[in-house]
C-alpha cells in the first residue's frame, strides 16, 4: 500500500512538472488527481505534435494554410497550380470545360507522401485557360483500374443544377472579391446567441438566401438584443434535410443560398452591428458520398478516414476521420483557418464533440458522472488532441474568437485552458437543460413541477467551465421533436392564436409558461444564452396584434393579416 501511494505521489509530481498549470485544475477539482497522468499524457502528446509540425512544416501557421496550395490556384503569371493528396491513387488528372472533358490530357506529377501536383501555363495571349466559373473534376485512376471522377476536397464552390443528382465543382476566381469594411467585434462578457439557418429564415415556401438574411433577419437580431449569431448548414452538404450535418465539401459555402461573396457580405454586415458570427463546424464526421464528397476520394476507404468498420458511424451512416493522420490534421486545421480568414467568422460551434471524444461515440452511454467514464481506453485521444490543436490555432490567430463544444458527456476540463491539460474550449452547450424542459412538459402536470430539481439542473455545471444555456435549439425544433410552444399549446396554435378566436386556457397557459421557461433558463442556466430562430417571438404580442397567426411548421409563425 505504501509503495502504491508513493508511486501515485511520484506520478502526480511528474504530471505537475510537465503540465504548466495542472495544479490549478486539480485545485479547482481535487477529484481529478487520480487522473493526473492522463492529463500529462494528453498534454505531452499535444506539445509533441506541435513540435513535429514546427520541425517538418515550419510551424502551425504555415501548416494551417493548406488551402493556399491544395486545390486549384491562379499563379502570378496567369497559369494554374494544382495540388492534391491522394495516397491510394495510381494516377491523378484534371479535366473540365477547358479541355473538352478529356480525362487524361492534364496529368499530375507524383510527389512524396501521396501528394500530386500539376502546373498549367497560361495561354500565349496571357488569357486564362480556366476562367472563373469553369467546371472541373479531378480524375483518379485507382490501383484496381477504376476511373473515378471526383471533386477536389479543397473545392471552394460547388453547385447543383436543376435535375442534377450530384454537385458540380465550379472554379471560383472572380475579378472582384468582396472586401470587408468592418472590423471584428470584441468578445462580449456574456454571449446571447441567435442560432440560425439561412435556408429557413423566410416565411416563403422556398430556400431563403444570404441576401434575404442580411437585409431582413440581421436587423431583427440586432433589435432583439443578440450579440452573436450561430449559422447552421453553411458548409456544403448534398442532403438538405440533414440541416448541414452531412458535409460533402468542407471549404465550400453552400451555393443553395447564394455565392461566397454574398456570405461574406452577411458576415461583414453583422460585424457592422457589433454582432459576432459563429460557424457551426462539422469535423466529427463526413458524408458517405463519393461522387461529390470525400469518401473513397483516391479509390480507397482510408484516404481521410479510418479503414474498415472503425471508419463508419453506425448511427449517422457517415465516415469518421482518422485524426492521427498528418494530412487529415492539415486538412481540418486549414479548414478552420479558411473560414476564419476568408469569411471572417468569429469562431465555431463544434458539432458532435461527444462522438469525437470516445471510441463508442456516445452511443448507448448514459454518462452517470463517474470520472472513470472520461479516461482510459474508451477515450479517442487522437480526436481529443486534434480539438486541443484546433483551439490552440483559433485562439492564437484571433484571441477574441469563441469556440463552443457540443458535448453531452460532460468530460471534465474540456473547457479548461490547454495549459491546464484541458481541451481549450470557451464554452460547452448545457444540453441537459432542454431535455429537462421537454421531460417536464411530457411527463408532469404544471403543479407537480419540482422547482428544486429545475434549479439544480439549471445550475449544475463545472466550476470555471462556462456553459451556453438554452431552453430549445434546432435539436428540439427540427430533429424529431417539437418546439416548446407546440409542446405547450399543440393543436390550438392553429385555431386560437388570433384576436378573433376565443382566449383559451391552453393558449394563456402556454404563453405564460413559455416566457417563464425562457426567463429562468436565461437567468440561471449558464454564462451565455442561445435561442434557435423562431421561438424568440413574443407570443403575447403576436396574439394581441395579429388577426391570424398560422404555425406553418414546427419553428415558424406566419402572419397572414394584421389586426
Amino acid at each position: 500500500m505504501a509503495a502504491s501511494a508513493q508511486g501515485s505521489e511520484a506520478e502526480l509530481a511528474a504530471a505537475l512538472a510537465d503540465v504548466p498549470e495542472l495544479a490549478r485544475l486539480l485545485e479547482v477539482d481535487p477529484h481529478l488527481k487520480p487522473y493526473a497522468k492522463d492529463f500529462q499524457r494528453r498534454y505531452k502528446k499535444f506539445t509533441q505534435i506541435l513540435s513535429n509540425i514546427g520541425e517538418n512544416e515550419g510551424g502551425i501557421d504555415k501548416f494551417s494554410r493548406g488551402y493556399e496550395t491544395f486545390g486549384v490556384h491562379r499563379s502570378a503569371d496567369g497559369g494554374l497550380y494544382c495540388k492534391e493528396w491522394a495516397p491510394g491513387a495510381e494516377g491523378v488528372f484534371l479535366t473540365g470545360d477547358f479541355n473538352g472533358w478529356n480525362p487524361f490530357s492534364y496529368p499530375y506529377k507524383k510527389l512524396d507522401y501521396g501528394k500530386w501536383e500539376l502546373y498549367i501555363p497560361p495561354k500565349q495571349n496571357k488569357s486564362l485557360l480556366i476562367p472563373h466559373g469553369s467546371k472541373l473534376k479531378v480524375v483518379i485512376t485507382s490501383k484496381m483500374g477504376e476511373i473515378l471522377y471526383r471533386i477536389s476536397p479543397w473545392a471552394k464552390y460547388v453547385v447543383r443544377e436543376d435535375g442534377n443528382v450530384n454537385y458540380d465543382w465550379v472554379h471560383w476566381d472572380p475579378e472582384q472579391l468582396y472586401k470587408f469594411k468592418h472590423s471584428r467585434p470584441k468578445k462580449p462578457r456574456s454571449l446571447r446567441i441567435y442560432e440560425s439557418h439561412v435556408g429557413i429564415s423566410s416565411h416563403e415556401g422556398k430556400i431563403a438566401s444570404y441576401k434575404h438574411f442580411t437585409c431582413n433577419v440581421l436587423p431583427r437580431i440586432k433589435d432583439l438584443g443578440y450579440n452573436c449569431i450561430q449559422l447552421m448548414a453553411i458548409m456544403e452538404h448534398a442532403y438538405y434535410a440533414s440541416f448541414g450535418y452531412q458535409i460533402t465539401s468542407f471549404f465550400a459555402a453552400s451555393s443553395r443560398y447564394g455565392t461566397p461573396e454574398e456570405l461574406k457580405e452577411l458576415v461583414d454586415t453583422a460585424h457592422s452591428m457589433g454582432i459576432l458570427v459563429l460557424l457551426d463546424v462539422v469535423h466529427s464526421h463526413a458524408s458517405k458520398n463519393s461522387d461529390d464528397g470525400l469518401n473513397m476520394f483516391d479509390g480507397t476507404d482510408s484516404c481521410y478516414f479510418h479503414s474498415g468498420p472503425r471508419g463508419t458511424h453506425d448511427l449517422w451512416d457517415s465516415r469518421l476521420f482518422i485524426y492521427s493522420s498528418w494530412e487529415v490534421l492539415r486538412f481540418l486545421l486549414s479548414n478552420l483557418r479558411w473560414w476564419l480568414e476568408e469569411y471572417c467568422f468569429d469562431g465555431f460551434r463544434f458539432d458532435g464533440v461527444t462522438s469525437m471524444l470516445y471510441h463508442h461515440h456516445g452511443m448507448g452511454q448514459g454518462f452517470s458522472g463517474d470520472y472513470n467514464e472520461y479516461f482510459g481506453l474508451q477515450v479517442d485521444e487522437d480526436a481529443l488532441i486534434y480539438l486541443m490543436l484546433a483551439n490552440h490555432l483559433v485562439h492564437t490567430l484571433y484571441p477574441d474568437s469563441v469556440t463552443v463544444a457540443e458535448d453531452v458527456s460532460g468530460m471534465p476540463a474540456l473547457c479548461s485552458p490547454i495549459s491546464q491539460g484541458g481541451g481549450g474550449f470557451d464554452y460547452r452547450l448545457a444540453m441537459a437543460i432542454p431535455d429537462k424542459w421537454i421531460q417536464l412538459l411530457k411527463e408532469f402536470k404544471d403543479e407537480d413541477w419540482n422547482m428544486g430539481n429545475i434549479v439544480y439542473t439549471l445550475t449544475n455545471r463545472r466550476y470555471l467551465e462556462k456553459c451556453i444555456a438554452y431552453a430549445e435549439s434546432h435539436d428540439q425544433a427540427l430533429v424529431g421533436d417539437k418546439t416548446l410552444a407546440f409542446w405547450l399549446m399543440d393543436a390550438e396554435m392553429y385555431t386560437n392564436m388570433s384576436v378573433l378566436a376565443p382566449f383559451t386556457p391552453v393558449i394563456d397557459r402556454g404563453i405564460q409558461l413559455h416566457k417563464m421557461i425562457r426567463l429562468i433558463t436565461h437567468a440561471l442556466g449558464g454564462e451565455g444564452y442561445l435561442n434557435f430562430m423562431g421561438p424568440e417571438f413574443d407570443l403575447q404580442h403576436l396574439k394581441e396584434n395579429c388577426t391570424t397567426l398560422v404555425a406553418y411548421d414546427s419553428v415558424h409563425f406566419k402572419i397572414v393579416s394584421q389586426g
